[in-house]
């Protein structure tokens, strides 16, 4: 999944990308709110982690904006927000979530409660109510990273880990490469390259022939089973 970090504190913005990416998300950053209109104009993020506190105003502005259909997105305009921000206040709680927020944290705060709530978020693309999505004989534990394959353990990189996460969320759906690249790699991505295309392939070895079909001149669709 791809997410917008929305962070002027340097430190903190660089610590949130790193510690994100490690977890298996994709991490763009924005330091101010003009930097992140521009990024959600391109890019169909999944979820912004969103300050309230920026140096060209606020957090609940854009918010706002984004609910209101003031600025406008790509993909299926299901944006989750998650508001990080030292105004632990009432009556700022209550705000946020009225302009739009889905969660709302407050600073200081531990890593580990971070990932939870950014899961429980992310879970409203699947209508399973748990961290373990299942197809068939595959299935994923999202919230310990791990995956297995008719009971045996199954080792994924973090790429391939992402990839089989969206389409298993998509079951016998076509998926693009586009859509693929948009949701699993960041904005460092070159579009040019063949990196969709390789990732799948090695996924597809390792789920085994028939797991993924490749749609010619659409992208690619997970089976539903029987591979």
């Amino acid at each position: 999944m791809r997410l917008l970090v929305v962070e002027d504190e340097e430190d903190l913005a660089e610590g949130l990308r790193v510690g994100l990416s490690r977890t298996g998300y994709a991490v763009d950053v924005a330091t101010d709110a003009t930097e992140a209109a521009d990024r959600l104009t391109v890019h169909a993020y999944d979820l912004m982690l969103l300050d309230v506190n920026l140096p060209d105003g606020d957090g609940f502005a854009l918010c706002r904006s984004l609910r209101t259909g003031e600025l406008t997105t790509p993909g299926d305009g299901d944006l989750r927000v998650l508001m990080l921000t030292a105004r632990g206040g009432l009556r700022d709680r209550v705000r946020g979530l009225d302009e739009g927020a889905d969660d709302y944290l407050v600073k200081p705060f531990h890593l580990a409660e971070l990932l939870a709530r950014i899961r429980a978020l992310l879970r409203r693309d699947t209508s399973g109510t748990t961290a373990t999505l299942a197809v068939g004989d595959l299935a994923l534990d999202t919230a310990r990273h791990t995956a297995t394959l008719r009971g045996e353990p199954l080792t994924l990189t973090r790429k391939e880990f992402g990839v089989c996460e969206y389409l298993m969320t998509r079951p016998g759906l076509v998926v693009s490469s586009e859509e693929l690249l948009e949701h699993v790699w960041d904005a460092n991505a070159d579009p040019f390259t063949q990196t969709v295309r390789v990732t799948v392939g090695t996924l597809r070895r390792k789920l085994g022939d028939g797991s993924i079909e490749t749609v010619v001149g659409r992208g690619y669709r997970l089976r539903d089973g029987g591979w």
